[in-house]
């Protein structure tokens, strides 16, 4: 049961996205983002499919994680069928493409594999998209919010591509470049998109935020871009590499779900004229 929230003209933490919404941002980002790297890896056998299998496991996992948020799951299927305005339904439209698109890349047929790479940027910018939807949260509505999903999402399955490369022996070292100049790319981005909200956040969420953005710089930028770099030169590269991504992936998951769970502050009610009685307004 969710906790009563005292609605008013005092900002207060939006409760109808819970824990399980925010793995659909933080596993469906990652998923796609592995997709990506997957495409252009140009990895042939076991070093495609496992990271396309790995990828569209993480898309799964947060439509299903979705799927039990919702209070009637049999009313599920009416999230397909208003795509001309909603960002949810053409979420929902483009996964099962997805899916097909990336299975069929992962069978070695290349044009597909292709498709799904572009279809994975699609389903990453939805996401975007329902935030930035909610136009009553401040820190949801700023116009670079699907630009910094869509680039965390995307570094994060780059990294994770290093992890599943460690086990299956793939090499692609341009990815590794790739992935340094994503990873620079998305704190770029955060930094503009943190310095566009200005002071119109609530203390809590600005709290938040702060902290998330600081793991984002020292563990998911810095700490990532040094592992990359030592893997080049140093015994034990694809292991180092693998470190690296796996702390990319992990400071965006926090960022995602710290926007989501803690930074989600709703602004208010704002009410210019109060009523009062025999006075004409």
């Amino acid at each position: 049961m969710r906790k009563a929230v005292d609605y008013g003209a005092r900002p207060w933490q939006q409760t109808h996205w819970d824990a399980r919404a925010a793995a659909n941002f933080v596993c469906g980002g990652m998923g796609c983002g592995l997709v990506v790297a997957a495409a252009l890896s140009g990895a042939e056998g076991v070093a495609r499919v496992a990271p396309v299998v790995a990828g569209l496991a993480l898309v799964a996992s947060g439509l299903i994680a979705v799927f039990f948020e919702i209070g009637r799951p049999l009313r599920a299927v009416n999230v397909l069928f208003n795509p001309r305005t909603s960002w949810m339904s053409r979420e929902a439209l483009v996964a099962p493409l997805l899916v097909a698109a990336a299975l069929a890349g992962a069978t070695g047929r290349a044009p597909f594999l292709a498709l799904a790479a572009l279809l994975a940027l699609v389903y990453a910018y939805c996401q975007g998209r329902m935030l930035a939807a909610a136009k009553g949260i401040p820190a949801w509505r700023a116009p670079l919010v699907p630009v910094l999903l869509v680039a965390t999402g995307i570094a994060e399955g780059f990294g994770l591509w290093h992890v599943v490369a460690a086990f299956t022996g793939a090499r692609a070292p341009w990815l590794a470049v790739a992935f340094g100049a994503l990873l620079i790319a998305r704190i770029v981005v955060y930094r503009r998109y943190r310095q566009g909200l200005g002071h119109a956040l609530h203390r809590d969420a600005v709290a938040a935020l702060d902290r998330a953005g600081r793991v984002l710089l020292w563990g998911g930028t810095l700490a990532p871009l040094a592992l990359v770099a030592l893997a080049a030169v140093l015994p034990g590269g694809p292991w180092l590499a693998a470190a690296g991504g796996l702390a990319a992936a992990a400071a965006g998951a926090r960022l995602k779900a710290t926007l989501v769970l803690r930074a989600g502050q709703n602004q208010g009610f704002a009410i210019a004229h109060l009523p009062v009685r025999g006075v004409r307004t």
